[in-house]
């Protein structure tokens, strides 16, 4: 699924318009929020991101409050999640988007299986703290912080040097 979806983004859009990272082999994990998953960056610039992100064995934590607009897209598994003073739970299956608007937060949980296709637009220098932050001050995990800022730099700046904002 993830070659597929990879496949067809680099065929749909020139490498002088947009950036992406083809190499499927760079999976990092990633804990933000209290919830732990691993992620594959496909792509990354100043203004929007698109990432898979997910776990074989199940997660759940806080969203994060952003700068961006995120769409959630469910591959495969069950997403669930909640806002303060909501008594019922949201629930996302595959194929559904969960939408969380530019500063909203909820809590979340991803079931065992559960992988997303995560889009972000707006201001994303601005949630890199809520990405990076467990890393430095939980897991002390400094291989995987070195690479989440490696390939996440790296992406920003070939799409910058395309002109991609």
């Amino acid at each position: 699924m993830i070659t597929h979806i990879v496949t067809n983004l680099t065929s749909t859009y020139p490498s002088t318009t947009i950036s992406i990272n083809t190499d499927q082999d760079e999976w990092v994990f990633n804990n933000a929020g209290g919830a732990m998953g691993a992620m594959y960056i496909i792509h990354a610039s100043i203004t929007e991101y698109l990432i898979i992100f997910g776990t074989p064995l199940g997660t759940e934590g806080h969203t994060g409050l952003h700068t961006a607009d995120d769409y959630f897209n469910i591959l495969v598994g069950e997403q669930w999640a909640f806002k303060p003073g909501s008594l019922e739970m949201e629930r996302y299956p595959p194929g559904s988007v969960h939408f969380l608007p530019r500063f909203t937060a909820k809590q979340y949980k991803m079931h065992e299986g559960c992988f997303a296709l995560e889009y972000a637009r707006g201001w994303i220098p601005l949630m890199l703290p809520f990405g990076l932050l467990d890393t430095l001050t939980s897991t002390l995990d400094i291989p995987t912080f070195y690479h989440t800022a490696r390939i996440t730099g790296r992406e920003m700046i070939k799409n910058l040097l395309i002109a991609k904002i």
